[in-house]
């Protein structure tokens, strides 16, 4: 292999679609994994995810993404899983965006 060549580059897209798909089913299984916990920690979250797939060549709008990623509407979601971020959970957050603008 190429020392240029990712190996994430290599993998077959129906093993990376199953790996996507087992994330996005464990993030709807996992709704106290907040949002805002996610980005604090890793510096994305669902809606991310939602946006990826809409650069990802996906058809409908933001909405709909979001349905795809949450399972459900985004604003029921939110109503129902989110609870209000705390000044430490939005500085974390907005930590770990500075660092996603370095990569």
């Amino acid at each position: 292999m190429n020392s240029n060549t990712d190996a994430l580059d290599t993998l077959d897209d129906a093993v990376a679609a199953a790996a996507f798909r087992r994330l996005v089913r464990h993030l709807r299984h996992r709704h106290d994994a907040q949002n805002i916990e996610l980005m604090g920690l890793a510096g994305f979250c669902r809606n991310c995810l939602a946006d990826w797939i809409i650069e990802g060549g996906f058809a409908g709008d933001k909405a709909a993404a979001r349905e795809v990623i949450h399972g459900m509407p985004a604003d029921a979601w939110k109503a129902r899983f989110q609870s209000p971020a705390t000044p430490e959970q939005l500085a974390a957050m907005e930590a770990s965006i500075a660092k996603n603008a370095q990569d």
